[in-house]
Formats: structure tokens, C-alpha cells, sequence
């Protein structure tokens, strides 16, 4: 994301990163199976024959006291017909209608599709026995501005085994917090457009990943089933929350419209015609071989989509019901990334049921216990994505950044000693050091060939360095060497000659302002600078005579 804020930083005023959407799912774990479902009704001295009539009579004990509160507020209580209403269109028409500012806005009643628990016969063994399966049963929706999340809701299922579900926007609680400590902003729906304090906003926005979860939500399940401790007295159930989907959001907030209606375009472009498969799964955080092939264990599709909306357009990309997108909020651009399949990511912790046990790199869970990590993994997607987006918008002539290029240009035969690192070579080239007592002493310079960027040969080169997998971490001798060898060799004097080939280009791109050296470490990057040279002549040899000639004039 850095090179990407350096590239804009004359119109951008900063960088938002947190919470978007969370869907929060409470669940009765001791219900949430057959057998517990069966110790349940034998410890409240209930018959199999009987669990229809129990059941209903507990259902309707619990929407009673559910919908007590808002009758006693005057709130509308409201019954949906159909499952495809937008509700919180209807919840933020009656605060608007009816003024409210605060506590509970209205109840929505819908019959939703559900996993609940019905009464079979086992014509078999000749009983009665429990299962859950698909079903559907009135849910209610309470939608409320809460006082520390803000606009929110949370529903119940009023069936066995009454899951809970919670709703909240981390852009809604931010406002709260803003609101608390006194800064000031502009926002528009749930999106930022200009903080009086960027830091101290995203310090406040990071305290939201250090809430302490189970109060927060436990108290939003006692005003949904007040009388939840009076039903499981003789068979006491806890709620267990998981994250069954999650925005995190990055803001890059402009200071105009205009500067960004100007990007916006490009980007979206550059992205298009780019990105393939492969750069969505690095996106992701998925491995991917040095020779830029999709894995063969891979087994699910990637799938880009373009949309024009009202809002703008929207360029998002899906891997496993995971994706990550970049769209247009106003004067904001937003890259998102949506998790719903944790376990297609890794957490370093212990075992289940074991805190003090061997840690590992494991499955990331769906429970709230991993949301840090749920944080770290698509905070790394954000950036990765912008990172390989910043290198498309540059008003510099072609000839400005292709000259220097064409011209010999002079690299250092070996390091001034003691002076610190100046990059050296990986494989053959190793740069000796002076010994202690020698005093510093000028580098001698050799003469490297200019590259001619329309060659095949230079062009391969060039595109190789710039491929995104080493736009993060860099680049080693091997890594590229794996590119640009179709095949492996076993010949152990052919791997030193493809080394020393592969060395000697590394020394040319350094020589001409390409390549960095990371100190301390036998990897290269790709200047910002050079990102966007290579970038502008790549895709200055795709283009026709036509589109230059038009271009030009």
C-alpha cells in the first residue's frame, strides 16, 4: 500500500483500515446436536410424543417476552411476506418517519429458512427419535441504534435451537467513539470522507478488534430472549459466538471528487486486463509456484466480475465464497475484503481445548477468538491489492522514462568497504569486503549494455521482475531463475551457468535503477521508479499503431 499512497500522495488525505460489515452467529452448542437436544428433554421431564406441544409452547413464551419491550416503547412490530425485502431499508424508513435517534426502532417478523429440530419415527427400532434438519420459523429482527454500535440489528430464531444473529457496521461504532472523545468528520452512509485526526481515528478504530466480545453480545441476546435464563434453568446453555462473515475495508480518502473520478478508470482498467487467476490467489494469501501456475491441489474456481452500479463501478474477486473487490464511495476508494471460509487461511495457536499445548500453524476458526487474525489476513489482502494496482497512473512521457534505459549505463566492480551495503548479487557474484585496517577506497565502475525494451529477450526479463508475487517480498537469484528456465536442470554446471546468467541480469537492472538490493538478504525489489517504467514499456509494446497514433494526437 505504500507505493501506492506515495504515487497519489498530492490528493490523497489518508488511509482508513478496519471492520466494515460483521455477521456475528450465537449458538447454543449443548442443543446444537441430537443428543443434547435429548439430555435437554429428559432433564425438563419431556416425552418425545410431547416435544411438539413443548416446543411450541416455549416458542411462543419467547416471542412474548421479545416483543414486550417494543410494545411498551409504541415501536411498530411488522410481519414481512417475503423473505427478499431489504430490512434495513424499512428499519432506517420508520427511524426517519418516527424521529428516532436511540434504543430500539421496530421488530420485523419473517419466516426465514433455519436448521431446527423436528420428531421422527424409526420405522426400524420401531421409536421416536430427534433430528434437525432444514426448515423454516418465524425469526425477529430488532433493529436498534445502539449505543455503542450504532445502527445495528440482531434476530432470533424463535425454533430449537434458537440461534442468535447479530449485525453490526465497525464504520457505525466508529462514529460512537468519535463522538466520545470529541472528533470531528464528515460521513456519508457508512463511509468516511474527511477526519480531523487520521491517527487518533484509527487508533480508535483499532480498539474495536480488543472488545471483549462474549459481554457486548451476551447483552444483546437478553434484550432479544428475556426470559432465556428462565427456560434452560434446568439445563443451562450458553451462547458461542463465531464470525460466519466479515468485512474488512481499507478507505483511501481523497481530497476531491475529481481526483478520484480521474484514477478510478484507470485502475479499474489496469486491473481487468492484468490480473489473471494467479494474482487473485496471491491476493488471497495463497501459495503459488515460482514458475506463476495455478496449483494443482487448487479446487475452486476464481471468478472476476465487473459491475456498474448506481454508486459507481465495482471490480470484485471470488475464491471459495472469500473475495476481495475495489469500488468508488464518493471521494473514497475502498478495496474490501470478505471473508466466509476461514478455514481456507492459517492462525498460528494450540490445539482445541488445549491453551497451553504446542502451537502450530492451523485451520483459522470461524470463533471470535481468531478475529485478530480474521483482521491480519485481509489487512494483508488490501495491501497487496493496491500494491499491484499503484503502478497504472503517470502523466510522464514515454521517452522520459525509456531514454535512460537505452543509454550504457556504469555499476561498481565491488562495495567501498566499510561503508554499509550496497547491494550485492546472489549466486557468482559475491562482493569481497577490505580487510579491517584497509582504509575506504573508491568503487571502480564497469560499463553495462543499455536494454532495449522492445527486444523479446529484455522484455522477458523485465516482465519476469515485475511479476506480482515479487512485488512484496522481492525477488531472489533462484526465483527468477525459475521463470525464465522453461525446465529444471539436474546438471550441476548448467545450474551454475544459469546462475551466473541470471546474476549478471540482476546487475544490469540494478545498474540502470530497477532493481534494489534489501540488505542484509539475497533479495531484490522493484523500485518505484522502476515499477513504473517497466509497467508504461509493457504495455507500450501491446499497443497497436493506431491507439499510439490516437493517443498522440
Amino acid at each position: 500500500m505504500h507505493s501506492f499512497l506515495a504515487k497519489f500522495s498530492k490528493v490523497v488525505r489518508g488511509v482508513l483500515n478496519g471492520l466494515d460489515r460483521v455477521f456475528f452467529r450465537g449458538t447454543l452448542r449443548r442443543l446444537a446436536y441430537r443428543d443434547g437436544l435429548d439430555f435437554y428433554l429428559r432433564c425438563n421431564q419431556v416425552l418425545l410424543k410431547d416435544f411438539a406441544e413443548h416446543s411450541a409452547a416455549i416458542t411462543a413464551r419467547l416471542q412474548e417476552a421479545s416483543l414486550r419491550q417494543a410494545q411498551k416503547l409504541g415501536r411498530e412490530i411488522r410481519y414481512l411476506n417475503g423473505a427478499q425485502v431489504r430490512k434495513e431499508d424499512i428499519a432506517r424508513e420508520i427511524a426517519e418517519r418516527d424521529r428516532i435517534r436511540n434504543g430500539l426502532i421496530c421488530v420485523l417478523r419473517s419466516i426465514d429458512p433455519c436448521m431446527s429440530a423436528a420428531i421422527t419415527k424409526n420405522y426400524q427400532t420401531k421409536k421416536l427419535e430427534v433430528h434437525y434438519r432444514p426448515r423454516k420459523c418465524i425469526h425477529l429482527y430488532h433493529y436498534q441504534i445502539h449505543p455503542i454500535f450504532g445502527f445495528m440489528h440482531a434476530r432470533i430464531q424463535t425454533w430449537f435451537p434458537f440461534t442468535v444473529y447479530v449485525c453490526i457496521n465497525g464504520r457505525e461504532w466508529l462514529a460512537r467513539q468519535m463522538d466520545q472523545v470529541g472528533l470531528h468528520y464528515c460521513k456519508r452512509h457508512n463511509t468516511f470522507t474527511w477526519l480531523e485526526d487520521i491517527p487518533r481515528t484509527q487508533a480508535l478504530f483499532d480498539q474495536q478488534l480488543r472488545a471483549h466480545w462474549p459481554e457486548l453480545l451476551g447483552g444483546l441476546v437478553q434484550e432479544l430472549n428475556p426470559v432465556h435464563a428462565e427456560i434452560f434453568a434446568q439445563f443451562p446453555c450458553h451462547y458461542y459466538w463465531s464470525v460466519i462473515d466479515s468485512e474488512w475495508a481499507s478507505d483511501v480518502m481523497f481530497t476531491r471528487r475529481s481526483a478520484l473520478e480521474e484514477v478510478y478508470p484507470r485502475l479499474v482498467q489496469y486491473a481487468v486486463t492484468n490480473f489473471d487467476a494467479v494474482d487473485v490467489l496471491r491476493f488471497l494469501g495463497k501459495p503459488v509456484p515460482a514458475r506463476g501456475q495455478v496449483p494443482h491441489r487448487h479446487r475452486h474456481e476464481v471468478v472476476t466480475h465487473l459491475t456498474e452500479r448506481v454508486e459507481g463501478t465495482r471490480l470484485k474477486h471470488w475464491l471459495n465464497k472469500n473475495s476481495i473487490k475495489i469500488y468508488d464511495k464518493g471521494s473514497v476508494l475502498r478495496t474490501e475484503t470478505t471473508l466466509r471460509e476461514p478455514g481456507d487461511f492459517k492462525v498460528y495457536r494450540p490445539t482445541e481445548g488445549d491453551p497451553e499445548g504446542h502451537k502450530d500453524w492451523r485451520r483459522l476458526r470461524r470463533g471470535i477468538a481468531d478475529l485478530h487474525r480474521r483482521a491480519e489476513v485481509c489487512q494483508g489482502a488490501n495491501e497487496r491489492y493496491l500494491e499491484a494496482v499503484s503502478a497504472v497512473h503517470d502523466a510522464t512521457p514515454l521517452r522520459q522514462l525509456a531514454e535512460p534505459l537505452c543509454r550504457p549505463a556504469r555499476a561498481p566492480l565491488r562495495s567501498p568497504a566499510p561503508v554499509a551495503d550496497t547491494g550485492g548479487t546472489t549466486g557468482s557474484d559475491v562482493e569481497p569486503t577490505a580487510p579491517p585496517a584497509a582504509q575506504p577506497r573508491k568503487a571502480r565502475l564497469r560499463r553495462v549494455r543499455a536494454l532495449n525494451p522492445l527486444a523479446a529477450a529484455d522484455a522477458r526479463l523485465l516482465e519476469a521482475v515485475s511479476r506480482h508475487e515479487f512485488l512484496i517480498n522481492g525477488l531472489r537469484n533462484r526465483d527468477l531463475r525459475h521463470v525464465l528456465y522453461a525446465q529444471d536442470t539436474d546438471n550441476p554446471t548448467e545450474r551454475r551457468r544459469r546462475a551466473a546468467a541470471v546474476t549478471r541480469r540482476i546487475r544490469l537492472l540494478r545498474a540502470h535503477g530497477l532493481l534494489h538490493k534489501v540488505p542484509k538478504t539475497h533479495r531484490y525489489v522493484v523500485s518505484d521508479q522502476g515499477r513504473l517504467t517497466i509497467t508504461a514499456l509493457l504495455a507500450a509494446r501491446s499497443v497497436s499503431v493506431e491507439q499510439l497514433t490516437r493517443s498522440a494526437g
